[in-house]
Parts: C-alpha cells; sequence; structure tokens
C-alpha cells in the first residue's frame, strides 16, 4: 500500500504540472490581452503608454519567463496582482472560495442523501409503480439543464412566494446562508442526484442477482439486511466513483448557477476574468480548480481500498 500511495503522489505531481504548462500556454494563445481591451474600450491606442503598462504587467517578457515567475509564486504562496482591480490576487480569490465551497458541498450531499437511497428503492422493487416514478424522475433529472431549472425556481418563488432566492452578500448568520444556497444547491444537484440513483440502481440489480444473496436470504437474513449490509456494500464502488467525478465537476461547473443566482463565488468570478484576460486570477482560478479534480480523484483511489478489501495493491 505505501509503494502504490507514493506512485499516486507522484503522478498526482506529474498531472498537475502538466495542467500548469497546459492552461499558461493556452490562456496565451488566446487572441488579445488586458492591454489591448483596455485601449480598444478607450477608442484608442497609445503605442507608448500600451508598451508601459505590458512592461509593468510583465507582459513583455518571454512566455518561459512568466511561467517560471508565476510558478515561484505559487511556492511562494504569491498569486500575482489582478489586472483589472489592481489587489492581490490572493485577495479577490479567498474571500470567494467558502461560497463556492459552500454551494458544492450542498450540491453534493443533496445528490448522495437523494440519489443513493432512490436507487437502492428502485432496484429493489424492480418493476413496480413506484420503480417506473424514480425512473422517470431520474431521467427527468438528467435531461433538465441546471440553469433552466434555476431560471424556474426563481419565476416559481416570485409567483407564488413573492421573493427571489437570491444570494445576499453579507447573510444575517451562518443558517440564513445555508437557506440561501440550498435553493441553488437543489438545482444543480437535482442532476447529479438523478445519476447517482441510476447507477446505485443498475448496479444493485446486478448484486441482488448474485448466488451469495440467495444464500443469505436462505439462512433467514431480513430484507434489509440482505439489501444494506450485503448488496449494497458490494453495490457502492462504481457509485463512490461517480460521486468523485460528480464532486469535482460541481467545483468547475457551477458557473451559470452562480450566475443565475447571482452567487459572488469562484465560478462567476472566472468568467468576469476570462472576459477581461485578467491572467492572474484566471491562471490561478483554474489551476485551483485542475487541483481539487486531482485531489478528488485521489480521495476516490484511497475509498476504493478502505471499502473493498479485496482490493489489494502490490508493494
Amino acid at each position: 500500500m505505501g509503494a502504490y500511495l507514493v506512485r499516486r503522489f507522484l503522478l498526482m505531481v506529474l498531472t498537475l504540472f502538466g495542467m500548469s504548462v497546459l492552461i499558461f500556454v493556452m490562456l496565451r494563445l488566446v487572441p488579445g490581452n488586458i492591454t489591448d481591451i483596455i485601449f480598444d474600450s478607450a477608442g484608442f491606442v497609445n503605442p507608448a503608454k500600451k508598451a508601459a503598462i505590458e512592461r509593468q504587467l510583465g507582459l513583455d517578457q518571454p512566455i518561459v519567463t512568466q511561467y517560471i515567475t508565476w510558478m515561484a509564486g505559487l511556492a511562494r504562496g504569491d498569486l500575482g496582482y489582478a489586472f483589472v482591480s489592481e489587489k492581490p490576487a490572493l485577495d479577490e480569490i479567498l474571500p470567494r472560495i467558502p461560497v463556492t465551497a459552500k454551494l458544492a458541498v450542498l450540491a453534493l450531499a443533496f445528490s448522495v442523501l437523494f440519489g443513493v437511497p432512490l436507487g437502492v428503492i428502485s432496484a429493489v422493487r424492480q418493476n413496480t409503480g413506484l420503480d417506473y416514478v424514480l425512473r422517470v424522475v431520474s431521467l427527468s433529472g438528467l435531461s433538465l439543464p441546471s440553469f433552466w431549472l434555476g431560471l424556474l425556481i426563481l419565476m416559481a418563488c416570485v409567483h407564488w412566494f413573492g421573493w427571489i432566492p437570491i444570494y445576499r452578500s453579507s447573510p444575517d448568520n451562518f443558517w440564513q446562508e445555508i437557506a440561501l444556497l440550498s435553493i441553488p444547491a437543489a438545482a444543480v444537484g437535482f442532476r447529479s442526484s438523478a445519476l447517482v440513483m441510476r447507477l446505485t440502481r443498475s448496479s444493485m440489480l446486478e448484486v441482488l442477482r448474485q448466488d451469495y444473496i440467495r444464500t443469505a436470504r436462505a439462512k433467514g437474513a431480513s430484507e434489509p439486511s440482505v439489501n444494506y449490509d450485503h448488496a449494497l456494500r458490494n453495490a457502492v464502488l462504481p457509485v463512490v466513483t461517480v460521486i468523485g467525478i460528480e464532486a469535482a465537476f460541481l467545483v468547475g461547473g457551477l458557473i451559470v448557477t452562480e450566475t443565475v443566482f447571482n452567487i459572488p463565488g469562484v465560478a462567476r468570478f472566472l468568467v468576469e476574468a476570462i472576459r477581461w484576460r485578467d491572467y492572474p486570477i484566471v491562471q490561478n482560478l483554474v489551476m485551483f480548480i485542475a487541483i481539487i479534480v486531482v485531489m478528488v480523484n485521489f480521495i476516490v483511489d484511497m475509498a476504493y481500498a478502505a471499502l473493498d478489501p479485496r482490493i489489494k495493491y502490490e508493494e
């Protein structure tokens, strides 16, 4: 297990290095930069002033030098300065991370708490009326875009309750913030819960047909014991994989949801930074998302070893 952990860690570091190079190079391949946008919006171009701004921002240096400077800053915890606000990038990013993290955690909790139990029920009650209803609900969840569902929720709240569940910059307390975030979390988590439910159902149906399940029933084990202690424990491995993928997806896939519900999170800020070619913000936010995705994949691999004792890794 120790050798496996070392290999996985080295692979994770190599993957992050490759992602950093890809992020940096692709951002520079996009036509135009912050100075072009500034002067285009002003309607004139002064070559001397433009060159001075590029020199001040470090955009006149070779791309290799810019990359080394960025990586050295990351190692020191210095993310550079935001071009638009002229503030340290870290000061712009840090206040937004908790908002997006809470939204992603709530959405993931919604998908797991609803998807897994409903998937088990659908498998246990196969080909019954309840199973058909749950399958239709799961298909609806996979078919409805989260931003469209969010707009429907906003319209329904205005029509029936006379208020809009828009996130405020300074909620009165923690529970009010959770209440405001729960609505967009349910909108974006509905699709994930549908995916988790369908996968849980198919995995449970496969396990329930195994010989050891029939043996457990023949020995007089109760239905809850057979369904949860025997079947679900062995059917949960592919579900864990999907949950890990969805957790990584939620961190970077909240752009539309945060925009619709006016949530000042990382994803919405990333869109604004891309529009302004704000390199320090875009680079660091996309790198942050890449780190989260790689870390989640690493945790999923460790969860496999913890959940399934049959998995053995060579030293």
